[in-house]
């Protein structure tokens, strides 16, 4: 008998161990559902206290009066609660094949307090299967562990480290000041920190050094959907002088919740692979006079990922470079690695005639120098790859040089409704080398996470609707990122419209009234980037400049041009410069950190010359309900402008275009029939 007592321990903490000896870690581990009808069998995790795993169930779906049943007494009866189903429905059950399924508890109801957890048919009151949860059952939560403690001399804390799931962790209140230049978030195995582990993504799943912290709760998750069970330690790690700045050591079989994404285990077949973002990364073979280049990004249906080499040669620098802007066309099923020549740091316009830019080779006379020869997407993940010659094949082309180190640029972004790159989301900030033709099969890429991004809040936009108003002072300002004007617009420009102080607000204009716009955009036509009239038309782009002289023509603009003699249209509201701009050194990927624009935009610093254009309108009945502002030279800067014959707040909530009157012949034979009632 005293034999046997630790025997059956053993047991016990086999069964609810927290790890499966194969497979994705789901939770801690109840049991086996016991069998008794309907074929009902699979295996249950507890999630979390109030969430149930059901691996490879299976159910028959035969049962008159069937429910996921749980309760406390001593085992499965009639004093019990239903467990909603995987969709939160309390129906009776269907039928189920080695599904995995999730389970929630009702309110106030917790794992650790139930004594089983059944399929239950209450007009029979008999349980067609069934499985116990032990006693003093511990179900996963999130786990502290120490703060980081930092070596002497080291200016870095934080709280105690907590994981919140298998693969998230927080460290909250977080001050580093930023001061190694090689300095990561890395994570490993063995007894402490040492050079053989690995980067963690930062906040935002860059791979840079780490900035200045102060007092930020910064959420991490550790690389390629790795878990707590596969590393011994975090660090912040100086890769340079090969020294932990500060460390905490991660205690065996935490009993954490599993972490709510799947693995994309994509693998290239070219030798060499760099991950460049969390999310993106570029691989590569130099065979004779040619590159063959894989890009692979988890991005969305509409957007495009950019790699090419540096228009410097000796920092990664956008302007100059020649890059391959990639996408996934869904139409034709087909993948684009298009050739693209950087000149300016603007979406490609004509300046005085002539092509600037992010522009294609074809469209500045060049060619594209591009082949592509396989193209994939699946679960949100593009796949692209092409070759291309390493010796420039134009003069608009840069080497790819294997003899020595180049620079590198990359980005991913969205496409704009022309399907033409927009301004990019992601980007690096510190220079990137690659040597292209060394023999060594480097590879630091690992699984990409799928699943859906969070996104942050957008700023509220304002609306500008005093009916005293009459003035409208129009400025350049950044365009504040995904709270900014890219949570209205996904292909949102590098820089947009500040009217009277407000990021791209909504206006109103009164049908008779007669109102000002000052604007202050930029008058020297020599600029790609800070050229921008003032137009308003009745389509929502803008961005006139760009178009053929067809779909110009198409367009129906109500103020801001003329036609020169010809026919293209000429912009008439050209004015001095005033833009608004980031302190220096300030990173443009953080405007994310604003919750609101005031925040925001108390931070920037303007610099304004010149005189602004004056713009006369005087909206009438031909205008329709809705048009909208916009630059002549870029789409997507501006906003709406509701045209009303009184004015009201929130009109943008329910605003709908304005029906159009009923002509007589409409209306005559509805009054005749009237009549014909009444008589």
């Amino acid at each position: 008998m005293y034999l046997i007592w630790p025997l059956i321990l053993v047991l016990i903490s086999q069964e609810c161990s927290s790890q499966d000896d194969e497979g994705p870690y789901r939770g801690k581990y109840i049991g086996k559902l016991n069998s008794y009808h309907h074929q009902v069998s699979g295996e249950v995790y507890a999630v979390d206290d109030w969430t149930l795993l059901l691996v490879d169930f299976n159910y028959d779906g035969t049962g008159d009066d069937t429910f996921f049943w749980a309760g406390d007494s001593g085992r499965p009866g009639p004093l019990g609660f239903i467990v909603a189903d995987q969709n939160g429905k309390t129906n009776i059950l269907e039928r189920y094949n080695n599904e995995e399924i999730r389970l929630k508890l009702p309110d106030g109801k917790k794992v650790s307090r139930i004594s089983w957890f059944a399929v239950y048919d209450l007009a029979s009151q008999n349980a067609f299967g069934d499985v116990y949860v032990p006693e003093e059952f511990e179900a996963p939560a999130p786990r502290s562990l120490t703060p980081f403690v930092a070596a002497p001399g080291v200016r870095l804390s934080s709280q105690p480290v907590q994981f919140l799931d298998a693969s998230t962790f927080l460290i909250p209140d977080f001050h580093y000041d930023g001061s190694g230049e090689e300095v990561y978030f890395w994570t490993g195995v063995g007894p402490q920190p040492s050079s053989r582990g690995s980067k963690i993504p930062d906040e935002d799943g860059y791979l840079e050094p780490l900035r200045e912290y102060e007092g930020e709760d910064v959420r991490l998750a550790l690389p390629g959907g790795r878990t707590v069970f596969e590393v011994d330690w975090i660090s912040v790690y100086d890769v340079r002088s090969k020294t932990s700045l500060a460390a905490v050591l991660v205690p065996d079989a935490l009993n954490v919740p599993p972490a709510p994404v799947r693995t994309h285990a994509h693998r290239s077949t070219l030798p060499r692979c760099q991950q460049l973002h969390r999310d993106y990364q570029v691989s590569w073979e130099v065979f004779g006079s040619q590159i063959t280049i894989q890009l692979a990004a988890f991005m969305g249906d509409d957007e495009y990922m950019a790699f090419g080499i540096s228009g410097s040669t000796t920092r990664s620098q956008m302007a100059g470079a020649d890059v391959a802007v990639a996408s996934f066309d869904r139409r034709f099923q087909r993948g684009l690695a298009t050739d693209y020549n950087i000149t300016a740091i603007a979406p490609c316009v004509q300046v005085l005639g002539r092509w600037q830019g992010v522009c294609r080779d074809d469209r500045i006379g060049g060619l594209d120098s591009n082949q592509v020869f396989s193209a994939s997407r699946e679960d949100g993940l593009t796949v692209i790859s092409y070759r291309r010659g390493l010796q420039p094949a134009e003069e608009m082309d840069r080497e790819w040089a294997t003899e020595r180190s180049v620079f590198v640029v990359w980005a991913v972004g969205p496409l704009d409704h022309a399907r033409e790159p927009a301004f990019h989301r992601l980007y690096p900030r510190t220079d990137i080398q690659l040597v292209l033709n060394q023999n060594t099969q480097e590879n630091d890429c690992f699984d990409f996470i799928t699943g859906t991004r969070p996104k942050p809040a957008g700023w509220e936009r304002a609306e500008l609707f005093d009916p005293a108003l009459r003035v409208f002072r129009l400025t350049l300002g950044p365009a504040g990122g995904p709270r900014g004007l890219a949570a209205r617009i996904p292909a949102a420009p590098h820089r947009a419209w500040y009217v009277n102080g407000q990021l791209a607000p909504d206006l109103q204009l009164r049908r008779g009234l007669t109102y000002t716009f000052q604007v202050s955009g930029g008058d020297d036509p020599h600029s790609a980037a800070l050229y921008h009239p003032l137009v308003i038309t009745t389509e929502p782009h803008g961005g006139l400049e760009r178009l053929q002289d067809a779909d110009q023509h198409s367009v129906r603009v109500l103020a801001g041009t003329r036609h020169t003699r010809r026919g293209r249209l000429s912009p008439t509201a050209a004015g001095g410069l005033c833009v608004g701009e980031r302190a220096a050194g300030r990173d443009a990927r953080r405007d994310v950190a604003y919750d609101t624009f005031r925040a925001f935009n108390r931070t920037l610093t303007w610099r304004c010359s010149g005189a602004p254009a004056v713009l006369t309108v005087a909206p009438n009945s031909t205008w329709p309900d809705r048009v909208y502002y916009h630059s002549f030279m870029h789409a997507d800067m501006g906003g709406r402008i509701f045209v009303v014959d009184r004015h009201r707040r929130n009109i943008a909530r329910g605003a709908a275009a304005r029906p159009a009157p009923l002509s007589l012949a409409l209306l005559l034979p509805a009054i005749l029939l009237s009549l014909l009632y009444r008589r």
